[in-house]
């Protein structure tokens, strides 16, 4: 048994939020999903068509089965992230945002200075704010004290798949802020996850990984088994590293006669 995931005062069972983004079709996405097994379900705010105004990407993502969480993905200022969270919330996709600021779009890293700033504003407004960020221990303490309800470290650069480059400065932000800690970004295969996991983050969130993957639905059936074995394996407890072996049969007291 392990304690939910808790986010603005909601309980998750899952520790695995995915992404709609990319995939060949919506189909497939559905599927996808549903084999991930995540009760979360991040969207991108401006995929979101108005209704009436033709195919929704919430045509294929059950508000009921799923707890939407809206982006700000493609805000480069403090005030577009505001307005898009505003846009969402106006639209039912409720209090609930990822919120990004990008500072350059070519590495797609967070404005820090606007990441702060929109943290505050929402925070202050009644949202459960959940800031992509910089692998910062510093920034990641800034944003908890922001009020952000969580912080969402990048393990490498959007959809790079290059696994988590620095974990330790993962390490030192899990024992930098009290808030979750759920890595975002960079995850490219299920090892990703399952490290991630160990280090002893609260959760991963992963889009590309998933739907760039030759089959999708078995990457997600991957992915959610990588996040379970992972936690699992940080609440059971690791062996220290050593340099030198230890023998797994010891002869400690086993008579000098003995074969």
């Amino acid at each position: 048994m392990d304690n939910p995931m808790v986010l603005g005062g909601r309980e998750f069972r899952s520790r695995l939020i995915v992404g709609t983004g990319k995939y060949s079709s919506n189909e497939l996405m559905r599927e996808a999903i549903e084999a991930s097994g995540a009760e979360i379900v991040t969207v991108a705010v401006r995929r979101v068509s108005l209704p009436g105004s033709g195919t929704s990407i919430l045509d294929f993502v059950d508000p009921k089965r799923y707890t939407l969480l809206p982006n700000t993905a493609g805000c480069y200022t403090a005030d577009e992230a505001v307005r898009t969270a505003y846009l969402a919330r106006e639209a039912g996709l409720g209090e609930l945002i990822k919120l990004e600021v990008i500072g350059d779009s070519r590495t797609l890293f967070p404005d820090v200075q606007g990441l702060l700033e929109a943290t505050k504003t929402l925070a202050r407004e009644g949202f459960t704010v959940l800031p992509y960020t910089n692998d910062d221990p510093v920034l990641a303490h800034r944003l908890q004290d922001a009020g952000a309800a969580a912080v969402m470290p990048l393990g490498a650069p959007i959809g790079s798949g290059l696994g988590i480059r620095n974990p330790y400065n993962i390490k030192i932000i899990l024992e930098t802020v009290t808030v979750p800690v759920i890595v975002d970004a960079g995850v490219g295969t299920a090892s990703d996850a399952a490290i991630a996991m160990e280090l002893g983050c609260d959760g991963v969130l992963m889009n590309t990984a998933i739907a760039g993957s030759k089959d999708p639905v078995a990457m997600a059936t991957a992915m959610r088994l990588a996040v379970e074995a992972g936690r699992l394996a940080f609440k059971a407890g690791r062996i220290p590293k050593k340099l030198y072996a230890t023998a797994s049969s010891p002869i400690e007291g086993v008579p000098d006669w003995a074969p």
